[in-house]
């Protein structure tokens, strides 16, 4: 449901301790892991479609799972918040995991809002919503504005366990709304209402019994598309177009309506006026975005069309969709035209590559990598998150962050002959080995920006990350606390702290898979377009053919004669050799089993 604050705190506060007695209780194997397998996220279901635990849905009877009979102070908090509940679970979040970002599109979420009451929290439990970030403490109450891209960082080692209930309110509900306030506000003297357990307090909950119709009413469409078509990015050229389609198809729907309700009967009339409306407005597909980001078209599918007439053509879209927002083809960049990423793990190649790339007319670099220009933006340093890893999400992407960066990029460019630009747009080129742990904060700073994934064998990049960190040439964090082995060198990568005390292939055979499934994650959310590879054996082998593939995929003009051999980048630490590997053989081999899944990925990534 839409706020108009990122997160609200309701005036009530829990005895946390006794919730995570009642919770400990709970036996491992009752908790579920999460329905779309996101990693280190569970559940225990509380009140579900039937009262059936293993039914995840958001359609149908909500009704209580046996569990919740067995949690008499947590039917008291339910209780206390006056609200008529839906779908209500404890959520388990694993130490150094996460809840992906994403917005709550599906119909459901319209008129829905969720409360979450901390149970087992830490400090470390960063709760992103919009450009707003709070850590929720254990036994307050909470709601947050669901349209907004929201995501959890669990950055301790400890568990993190919410209570999360779905809910339409309730009269006491809306009462503490009156007296609740913004996460922002300084309102001296406000106070949380404490419900401390009681033996004999009520425990009358209600339940949802309808929360899906069989016909959407004339009055509930028309709320829905004023709601998206309010929420549309101003001065879109298919606005037109699509308001006077679904003008059309709401006259056309009350018409219906007027003759039919929701009978039976009718059925059949109402399919065929919605499926003409979903074929006209299909047409617009990619034309339209949000002020959130997201694709109208989608949006329309999920919230209103999937849930406008329920029968036996109802397309299977309810649910919790994850997909991230997406930049609006027509909002184009005045200063960087498709810049172009180099990623890759550390020691795949990047640097060669990328001196190669620069050679190219009219392309634009700061000359080096961009450790200082975006680690000293204090926000954006490790530090500032507890030394957690390199990531960057869209969350780090506030306007003042966004801003400055791209102040610091204009500043800084310079073309292949040392010259500053003379004219914008311009083609902007940057590599960084710790860019491949912020490819979606990338996409959030320059909207149009493209990612060449760089694939080496994976035996010579561990080989070559073995010497750098034993050359003592590639020392990122020398001083990092809690770390106990040679000076951390390379990309800082999520979980370094259970790395201590390892020995040194393990390291770094850790550190290649976290990158790897990292940037293979998130461009996986690009569109082809904007996501090219260029594999290390192509272009030692032929350098003139691979580079010229790549000029053509992101669009460089090239006009220099390219050297048979290229020559060594500034960082080789000793000269290439397919077989170098061989050095570090045994270790190497003792670590490639479990990075075996990875491989195959990265492998089949390459070969497209």
């Amino acid at each position: 449901m839409r706020l108009q604050f990122p997160f609200i705190q309701l005036p009530l506060r829990f005895d946390a301790a006794a919730l995570a007695a009642e919770v400990a209780a709970i036996e491992e194997a009752e908790w579920r892991p999460h329905p779309q397998g996101f990693p280190g996220n569970s559940a225990l279901p509380l009140v579900a479609v039937g009262g059936d635990a293993d039914n995840d849905g958001l359609v149908g009877p909500m009704r209580p799972t046996p569990l919740l009979a067995r949690l008499p102070y947590l039917q008291q908090v339910l209780n206390s918040l006056g609200v008529v509940l839906g779908r209500t679970r404890l959520m388990r979040l694993s130490g150094q995991a996460e809840v992906t970002a994403h917005i709550d599109q599906a119909y459901y979420w319209a008129e829905r809002m969720r409360v979450h009451v901390p149970i087992v929290t830490q400090p470390g439990v960063r709760f992103h919503c919009g450009d707003a970030e709070i850590n929720m403490a254990a036994g307050e109450c909470w709601i947050f504005d669901t349209w907004r891209l929201h995501r959890v960082l669990n950055q301790g080692d400890e568990v993190r366990i919410h209570l999360v209930a779905d809910t339409v309110g309730g009269d006491r509900f809306w009462e503490h709304m009156q007296r609740s306030r913004p996460h922002h506000a300084n309102t001296a003297g406000w106070q949380a209402e404490l419900v401390a357990p009681q033996t004999q307090a009520s425990r009358d909950l209600q339940f949802e019994s309808v929360n899906s119709p069989a016909v959407m009413s004339p009055w509930e469409l028309h709320s829905h598309l004023s709601f998206l078509f309010g929420q549309l990015r101003p001065q879109q050229p298919a606005i037109p177009e699509a308001q006077q389609a679904a003008m059309h198809f709401m006259r056309r729907w009350q018409a219906l309506w007027s003759r039919h309700g929701d009978a039976p009967a009718g059925r059949a009339e109402f399919r065929r006026v919605l499926d003409e409306f979903v074929e006209r407005m299909r047409q617009l597909r990619g034309q339209l975005f949000l002020t959130n980001d997201l694709d109208f078209h989608k949006v329309l599918m999920v919230m209103v069309v999937g849930s406008a007439l329920i029968d036996d053509a109802t397309p299977v879209i309810f649910g919790e969709p994850r997909d991230a927002p997406r930049i609006a083809k027509s909002a184009r960049d005045a200063e960087f035209d498709r810049p172009v990423f180099v990623v890759s793990p550390p020691r795949s190649g990047s640097t060669f590559l990328f001196e190669t790339l620069t050679r190219a007319k009219d392309v634009y670099t700061i000359g080096d990598e961009s450790h200082g220009l975006i680690e000293g933006i204090g926000v954006l340093h490790p530090r500032a998150r507890g030394f957690a890893s390199n990531r960057l999400d869209v969350d780090a992407a506030g306007s003042d962050v966004v801003k400055e960066l791209r102040a610091r990029f204009r500043a800084s460019l310079r073309d292949r002959d040392g010259a500053p630009p003379a004219q914008w747009p311009l083609r902007l080129l940057e590599k960084t080995p710790k860019n491949s742990l912020r490819i979606p904060f990338l996409a959030k700073v320059f909207p149009e920006a493209q990612f060449i994934y760089l694939h080496r064998d994976v035996r010579q990049v561990l080989a070559s990350m073995i010497e750098a960190w034993n050359s003592g040439r590639f020392r990122t964090y020398p001083n990092l606390p809690d770390w106990n082995g040679l000076p951390w060198s390379l990309v800082l990568t999520p979980g370094w702290r259970e790395l201590n005390g390892k020995p040194l292939h393990e390291v770094v055979a850790a550190q290649w898979q976290a990158v790897t499934q990292a940037l293979l994650d998130d461009l996986a959310a690009f569109p082809g377009e904007r996501v090219h590879v260029a594999r290390y054996d192509a272009l030692t082998a032929d350098p003139a053919a691979e580079i010229a593939r790549l000029y053509t995929a992101v669009d460089f003009a090239w006009d220099r004669p390219l050297d048979a051999e290229l020559p060594l980048s500034r960082y080789t630490v000793s000269k290439p050799d397919p077989e170098k590997w061989r050095k570090h053989e045994a270790a190497i081999e003792a670590v490639l089993p479990g990075l075996r899944e990875t491989i195959v990925r990265s492998d089949a990534f390459a070969a497209r």
